[in-house]
């Protein structure tokens, strides 16, 4: 079912607009409160390392969340992030950011192995206690915008991903996704076509994999998003529901897609915030 990911040249223009706002809201984001790990190495490559962002007083039960970002799944960086880092560490929640490899480095499914990756790596990092991390059982949570709503969506439907790095999807708390790209097939951009090959396209559909056992769902969409259709986070959340999973889904008028992860910004009122109140909200609720 076609529920629109639109042309390239448009979600290239979001994926810009974010940096360019985000460059200038990282410059007033606070720096108290928390400490920063930044490069935190889970494999080789110039994209194989994650930033920490550690709340102070966080303990052995403090939840966690891995933040995978967006960007039309050929651009974006966890530098653009640090006020998403701040946002959620401010409430106490243990974050961290990784980069991973872009179009045309690699196709599907390379960006979802090493975003799996990066989650076993912060898993362990949890468990042990490394970077200031307190050693315990934090509850872990997948988090991601746009692109990177559905790499974390996949990593939290399709069990199979997280299992080949040694994770059960039974750690995972549980699933925020923000204005994400669930349910875009048939694709019609030449560029999707190549991120994308045929062969494996029914592979990336986070909605193809829903069986009742997934976790927690949180799915938030704009609608006034215009670069990815809300009605891949409604089509998502009804197969859910159906499905016997737990979602709570949240489409807020006025908000685009921007709009669902700026409103994460503390330093600054850029946006709705009860979508930070209503993710902040959630992982409470799924840590106990």
């Amino acid at each position: 079912m076609l529920l629109r990911l639109v042309l390239a040249a448009g979600a290239a223009a979001s994926a810009l607009l974010l940096a360019d706002c985000a460059s200038a809201l990282n410059a007033v984001t606070s720096r108290s409160g928390f400490h920063t790990v930044s490069d935190v190495r889970y494999q080789g490559g110039d994209s194989g390392t994650y930033d920490l962002y550690v709340p102070n007083g966080a303990s052995a039960r403090s939840p966690a969340v891995i933040f995978i970002h967006g960007g039309s799944w050929g651009t974006g960086s966890k530098r653009i992030y640090p006020f998403l880092g701040q946002s959620l560490a401010s409430a106490g929640i243990i974050v961290a950011i990784p980069n991973y490899r872009l179009y045309p480095e690699t196709q599907f499914p390379g960006f979802v192995e090493d975003a799996a990756k990066a989650t076993a790596s912060f898993a362990a990092t949890l468990r042990s206690g490394e970077n200031g991390v307190p050693a315990g059982h934090h509850p872990l949570f997948l988090m991601g915008h746009s692109a990177g709503a559905e790499i974390a969506g996949l990593l939290a439907i399709d069990a199979r991903w997280l299992k080949a790095d040694g994770i059960p999807l039974s750690r995972i708390a549980g699933f925020i996704g923000l204005a994400g790209p669930y349910d875009f097939l048939p694709l019609t951009d030449e560029r999707y076509k190549r991120i994308f090959p045929k062969r494996l396209r029914a592979e990336s559909q986070p909605v193809n994999f829903v069986s009742g056992d997934e976790p927690p769902m949180l799915l938030i969409a704009g609608k006034a998003d215009t670069t990815v259709d809300p009605k891949n986070t409604v089509s998502l959340a009804n197969k859910a529901r159906v499905a016997g999973d737990k979602v709570q889904m949240t489409l807020y008028p006025g908000v685009s897609h921007i709009g669902a992860i700026s409103a994460f910004a503390t330093a600054l009122p850029l946006g709705n915030r009860a979508i930070r109140t209503e993710t902040i909200r959630f992982i409470e609720e799924h840590s106990h």
